[in-house]
C-alpha cells in the first residue's frame, strides 16, 4: 500500500484488500478490506511489533465484518497498541479514548456553545467526538471500557448494535453509522467488577450491554521467549546473545512476580510494559539492571514485599539487590 498522508474525508471508504498471511504472518487465508492511502488519524506504525495470534485475528474479524470487539487483560499487555498496529497496517484511522471517571455524556455527545457570528454572540451545538467517529470511517476505541460511568455506558450502548443509530435528542437528528466505522474496546476486567484488588475505579458492566460486544477476547502475559522478543524488539540494543540472556532473565523475574500475585505474596505485578521499561532504563543508566530495576519497579512495591521481589531479582539474575531492602525489618508472627 502507498504511503500518503490525505485529510480524513466522510466520504472515504477502504479501497483495497491485504492478504492476512503476508502482511500479519499469520497462516490465514483471509483478505481484509484496507485504505491505499494514510490519513493523519492512522497510528504510526510499529515494525517490530510482535502480534498474538489469537487476537490479532479477533482485531481482524472486527475490521473485515464489522464484529464489536472488546480486549480484555492484565495492565501493559498491549490491548490498546494491538489494535493500533493492526489499524496502522491497514491505514484505518484510528482514535482511542480513555474513559475515565471524568469523562461525561456531554463530552461525547456534544454541546452547546457560545460562539461568535457576524460580530455577535449566538449559540451553536459542537458535535463530541462520538457523533464525530460515527460519521466517519474510523476505529473507535474505547480504553478502560470497565472504568466508564453509568450514564456514559447507556451513551454507548446505542451504537453497539451493527446498525445502530444514535439519535441527538437536542438536534433531533439521527444519525447513522459510516459503512467504515468500526467499534473497539479494551478491559482491564471482564465486566463483573474488580475481583483481584489490582484495578480500583473499575465498574460492573451491565450484562446487557456486554451481550452486544459480537467478539471478546483475552490478551494476558504472553509466553517467556514471545516476551523476549517483544522486548528486544522494543529495545534494540539488547539484540545481542548477552543482551537476550539477561533480557530472559529480567523476563523470568517478571513471572515471578505474576506467580506471587497470584499465590498472595504480591499485591503488584511486572507487566511487559514495566519489563520494557526496565530494559529502557538500564540503557540510560549505563547497564545498571540493578539500579534501573529499583527505579523502575521495585520502587512501586510495598516495603514489606521488597525483600521477597529482591529474593526472586536473586535467583533469575544471580546477583544481589544490594541496599534494595535497607531500613526493611521483616516482623516474626510467631
Amino acid at each position: 500500500m502507498t504511503i500518503h498522508e490525505t485529510a480524513l474525508s466522510a466520504d472515504s471508504l477502504p479501497d483495497t484488500t491485504v492478504a492476512v498471511r503476508d502482511l500479519f504472518g499469520i497462516d490465514l487465508d483471509l483478505m481484509v478490506p484496507a485504505f491505499s492511502q494514510r490519513s493523519e488519524y492512522v497510528p504510526d506504525l510499529d515494525p517490530a511489533y510482535q502480534f498474538d495470534r489469537g487476537t490479532t485475528m479477533a482485531i481482524l474479524a472486527g475490521f473485515a465484518h464489522n464484529r464489536r470487539v472488546m480486549i480484555q487483560g492484565y495492565h501493559g499487555t498491549g490491548k490498546s497498541t494491538h489494535i493500533e498496529q493492526v489499524a496502522a497496517r491497514l491505514n484505518w484511522p484510528c482514535i482511542r479514548i480513555n474513559l475515565d471517571s471524568h469523562i461525561s455524556r456531554i463530552d461525547l455527545i456534544g454541546k452547546d456553545a457560545i460562539v461568535l457570528e457576524d460580530g455577535k454572540q449566538v449559540t451553536e451545538f459542537r458535535e463530541g467526538m462520538l457523533p464525530w467517529a460515527l460519521q466517519h470511517p474510523v476505529a473507535l476505541v474505547f480504553d478502560e471500557y470497565d472504568a466508564g460511568r453509568p450514564d456514559v455506558m447507556f451513551v454507548i450502548q446505542r451504537i453497539l448494535e451493527v446498525e445502530g443509530k444514535l439519535t441527538l435528542l437536542d438536534q433531533n437528528r439521527v444519525i447513522r453509522p459510516h459503512p467504515a466505522f468500526r467499534l473497539f474496546a479494551t478491559a482491564n476486567t471482564i465486566g463483573l467488577g474488580d475481583t483481584t484488588g489490582l484495578y480500583h475505579g473499575t465498574q460492573q458492566i451491565n450484562q446487557g450491554q456486554m451481550d452486544r460486544w459480537n467478539i471478546v477476547t483475552t490478551l494476558n502475559y504472553l509466553p517467556q521467549q514471545a516476551e523476549v522478543d517483544i522486548v528486544c524488539a522494543r529495545v534494540p540494543e539488547w539484540q545481542t546473545e548477552e543482551g537476550r540472556r539477561l533480557v530472559k532473565g529480567m523476563v523470568a523475574v517478571a513471572d515471578l512476580t505474576r506467580k506471587g500475585f497470584i499465590s498472595g505474596e504480591l499485591s503488584v505485578v511486572m507487566s511487559p510494559r514495566t519489563v520494557i521499561s526496565w530494559a529502557q532504563n538500564a540503557s540510560i543508566f549505563g547497564n545498571d539492571l540493578a539500579f534501573a530495576f529499583r527505579v523502575s519497579f521495585l520502587n512501586k512495591c510495598d516495603e514489606t514485599e521488597r525483600p521477597i521481589v529482591a529474593e526472586y531479582y536473586q535467583r533469575c539474575m544471580g546477583e544481589d539487590l544490594g541496599d534494595a531492602t535497607r531500613g526493611i525489618t521483616m516482623q516474626s508472627t510467631g
